[in-house]
């Protein structure tokens, strides 16, 4: 028999083996398969290529071996062969899980140490225990304990299979989530167990679900390497044991006996349960005391009832100290539970609601809080519970909030006999300890549907704690200070002051400074006094303004920022100065001369200069404006010969003393001297009149322009003469030059006063004839004679007075020599200039003649 392996994840329709068959007549030959009867047929053959192929998926774990016939003919005669074919195992079958589902029960707490195993298939068990009353109970793959399970031990066995073979077929096991639960599984073994030092608590939690995973080791499969799991769920049920006391139901109890109730009546009834609530046992009720031989109570069900009619209870109120015990199956009583039970004795409504607190009807309920609670707290805090002794509807009320809106809300909002009383928080920001240290509310209930409409109220007083909620606040967002510069180092200049409404440390507030203009400054850290530095020197003259920040600090490290401006103030630190302290001016009558002082020091008034005369020889003569520094003649003197008389110094210059004085305080003055040379002024006014006063003071300079002047003026007459000789040559007429001295009776003498030059555009005709016309028509500057001189007329009326811009007689004159004399000119016809001018003219020249012989005879001079 031949053999042949092949894996059984071979897929349909391959080609798995050729079979090779010869006939030694050469005869062609055909192949077959054929199968035992019942067997299933895998594969097929090409009857005349002899190729076998795969036509029925093979499993090992239904069929892990095949027999097939082979055979071989030619027509005439069939060869037949037995082939046995080996079905190899591949990884397609995932792990099963056996007896599912999976039910523990486990006791609570530790007992003994106890270790087990469960055989699922046989429900055979080997146990380990070292103490006595182990019980267990198997019932379709369900295991029961009787005695509390301890960490570590072992309860339950998970067993799963896997048909493949190698390490297709090896299990392997691990709990889902497993540092969520309180259970480890044994990889290798599938044994499940309690964490090491954890305990299960029946009143915790009854029911543990444990996901359990069985992996298989993987294998090939059509190539590829896979892995196989399972899961399913272990249920672990902790039952329960008697470790834990009974408990009252409903707390607290509160009962009422009216006037109509009979004696015998139930009030109330108390339920307590035991604790442990798998296996509970029964629970017998007694009344300690209180009851003072008015109520009794039932053992069995705590229904407590009123022995006595309401008009025999000399009590408004009783309180009941109920024992609720705890009775085992043996009959022993174990462990016990007390409870209070407030009975009131009340009539038909004749009472309106009330307030309780812990410890009975109270009227004002207290609470302290920490400011801004989270919205939707409940204030627990208050154990208020309000109650309507009343029945029916005569103990349904409303209950209301009275006070600042929006900040808290009551629930219930309305009652019916009795109800604890919930306040919760609505908005958390009305809840500030700076805005309001304690929260006063009225707790209003009222009834409703009475006609009475009784009401009670109660008062809710919040006391809140502080947090550090605040940030710390200047009391403005800049400080202006000023500080005078000469205060020493350390002179204090402001006071900062911040404010953290913050109570206790938080509240607490350090102060610091800085900036670039905070170098010459210190702040207190507590005060916040800002002061200068012991070394600084503040001077308003070099640096008038600093500014830097100031920064309030709280413990918390939250802080707030404020600007500082300082100004230094001048102090009148300097006294005021004069650019010399001898000065010499001129003065012209009419026109003010300013001398000036300044002042170093920054500000007003310390900067500000008065003027004064303090000493003038002669007096009352010379006025100073205060603030300006102008100084003119008194108001009376209008001319040098009032000053003339006044003094019988003759060069008009005098000296002052002029104090220049500050207004600070204290307040400085200097003097200086100042020399002043009083001239009148000139008739002419202009740029030539006011070059000739500025340079009065400086004769260098004057000569110099003076001397430029009178080459402009040689040269022009050089040019004027010049052209006349040419005209006179061309004229071919030649006149003979003589001079005639004519003597001239001596008149009566005349005085002439002349005036400077006045270089000004006439405003009118009279002030076209000035002096200087007639000067020039006397006088030949150059002293050659040959200029045509127009006759004076050889009589003249008398001059009308003279026009306003004539000189005045009281000022002194010039003395001016006259010369006179005569030319024989060849008699030209020239048009006269002075012609248009008429009798005004020859008027103003015959004054002019007067005044000159008035002038000359004054002096004794001889006119020529």
């Amino acid at each position: 028999m031949a053999l042949l392996s092949l894996s059984e994840d071979t897929p349909v329709g391959t080609h798995v083996y050729t079979l090779n068959g010869t006939d030694p007549e050469g005869d062609p030959v055909t192949y077959d398969l054929t199968y035992e009867a019942g067997s299933r047929r895998y594969f097929s053959v090409d009857k005349n290529l002899g190729n076998v192929t795969l036509i029925e998926e093979l499993d090992r774990e239904k069929e892990d071996e095949i027999e097939v016939i082979v055979s071989i003919s030619d027509g005439l005669s069939t060869v037949s062969e037995k082939v046995r074919i080996l079905v190899m195992d591949a990884n397609d079958e995932s792990p099963e899980f056996i007896n599912t589902p999976y039910i523990v029960e486990v006791p609570e707490f530790p007992l003994s140490t106890i270790t087990l195993f469960f055989c699922l298939s046989a429900c055979s068990f080997f146990t380990s225990f070292n103490s006595p009353g182990f019980l267990l109970l198997c019932d379709s793959g369900n295991s029961f304990w009787s005695q509390n399970t301890p960490s570590s031990s072992s309860i339950f066995k998970i067993e799963a299979i896997d048909k493949d073979t190698g390490s297709g077929g090896s299990i392997t096991y691990f709990l889902q989530n497993i540092h969520a639960n309180k259970f480890t599984i044994d990889r290798h073994s599938g044994v499940l167990r309690i964490k090491t030092g954890v305990t299960l608590d029946y009143e915790k939690s009854r029911t543990h679900f444990v996901v359990v995973v069985a992996k298989d080791g993987g294998g090939k499969l059509r190539g590829d390497n896979k892995v196989f799991s399972a899961t399913t769920t272990v249920t672990i049920n902790v039952e329960d044991v008697q470790d834990t006391p009974p408990m009252f139901i409903g707390t607290p109890y509160y009962g009422y006996v009216y006037e109509d109730t009979l004696a015998g009546s139930e009030v109330l009834t108390v339920v307590a349960l035991d604790g442990d609530r798998g296996k509970p046992n029964s629970i017998h009720y007694c009344i300690v005391n209180g009851s003072e031989g008015s109520f009794e109570i039932s053992n069995t069900t705590g229904a407590i009832s009123v022995i006595k009619s309401p008009n025999q209870l000399k009590k408004e109120v009783y309180e009941l100290k109920v024992k609720a015990s705890e009775i085992s199956q043996e009959g022993d009583t174990s462990d016990h539970v007390f409870a209070m039970v407030i009975i009131r004795v009340v009539d038909l409504n004749n009472h309106p609601p009330t307030f309780y607190g812990e410890n009975g009807p109270q009227n004002r309920f207290e609470l302290t809080m920490y400011e801004h609670p989270p919205e939707g707290e409940i204030l627990r805090g208050l154990k208020i519970t309000v109650n309507d002794s009343d029945q029916g509807a005569n103990a349904k009320f409303n209950l209301r909030l009275v006070g600042p809106g929006g900040i808290f809300r009551v629930v219930p909002q309305t009652v019916l006999n009795e109800a604890q009383v919930t306040i919760i928080v609505e908005n958390s920001a009305a809840i500030d300890y700076e805005s309001s240290k304690v929260l006063t509310f009225k707790l209003l209930a009222i009834e409703v549907n009475t006609p009475e409409k009784f009401s009670s109220t109660a008062d809710v007083v919040i006391r809140l704690l502080d947090t550090n909620d605040n940030v710390p606040k200047f009391s403005s967002d800049y400080y202006i200070a000023r500080i005078p510069e000469n205060s020493p180092g350390g002179s204090n200049v402001v006071a900062v002051t911040a404010t953290d409404p913050d109570s206790g440390l938080w509240g607490e507030i350090k102060y610091s400074i800085y900036g670039t203009g905070a170098d010459l400054f210190l702040i207190h850290p507590s005060t916040g006094i800002i002061y200068t530095q012991p070394w600084a020197v503040l001077d308003a003259e070099v640096n008038s303004k600093y500014n830097f920040y100031v920064k309030a600090e709280d413990t918390d490290g939250k802080y707030s920022l404020a600007e500082v401006f300082i100004t230094v103030l001048d102090v009148n630190d300097h006294s005021p100065e004069f650019n010399e302290n001898i000065q010499e001016k001129t003065m012209i009558i009419g026109s003010p001369v300013k001398i000036e002082a300044i002042d170093q020091d920054a500000e007003e008034p310390n900067n500000i200069v008065d003027y004064s005369i303090m000493q003038a020889d002669p007096a009352n003569v010379f006025d100073i404006d205060q603030s300006t520094g102008e100084i003119k003649l008194k108001s009376y003197i209008r001319s040098l010969d009032i000053i003339h008389n006044i003094t019988k110094n003759k060069d008009c210059i005098w000296s002052l003393v002029v104090q220049a004085k500050d207004r600070g305080s204290p307040s400085f003055s200097t003097t200086a001297v100042l020399k002043i040379d009083i001239t009148e002024e000139t008739l002419h006014k202009g740029p030539m009149a006011a070059f000739l006063m500025q340079t009065k003071d400086n004769p260098m300079k004057a000569l110099g322009v003076l001397a430029g002047v009178m080459g402009i003026m040689v040269l022009i007459t050089i040019m004027i003469s010049t052209a006349m000789f040419w005209r006179n040559k061309r004229s071919n007429k030649v006149m003979p030059v003589r001079r005639i001295i004519k003597k001239r009776q001596m008149p009566p003498s005349r005085t002439v006063r002349m005036e400077w030059l006045k270089f000004k555009r006439p405003s009118n005709a009279a002030e076209k004839f000035v002096i200087e016309e007639e000067v020039k028509s006397l006088h030949n500057e150059n002293s050659n004679n040959n200029i045509q001189v127009v006759p004076v007329p050889p009589a003249s009326p008398l001059p009308p007075p003279p026009p306003a811009l004539g000189p005045r007689s009281d000022a002194p004159g010039w003395r001016v020599p006259t010369v006179s004399g005569s030319l024989t000119p060849k008699h030209v016809i020239k048009p006269q200039k002075n012609k248009c001018h008429g009798s005004t003219h020859n008027a103003l020249v015959s004054e002019l003649k007067m005044r000159f012989e008035k002038r000359n005879a004054a002096f004794g001079e001889p006119h020529i």
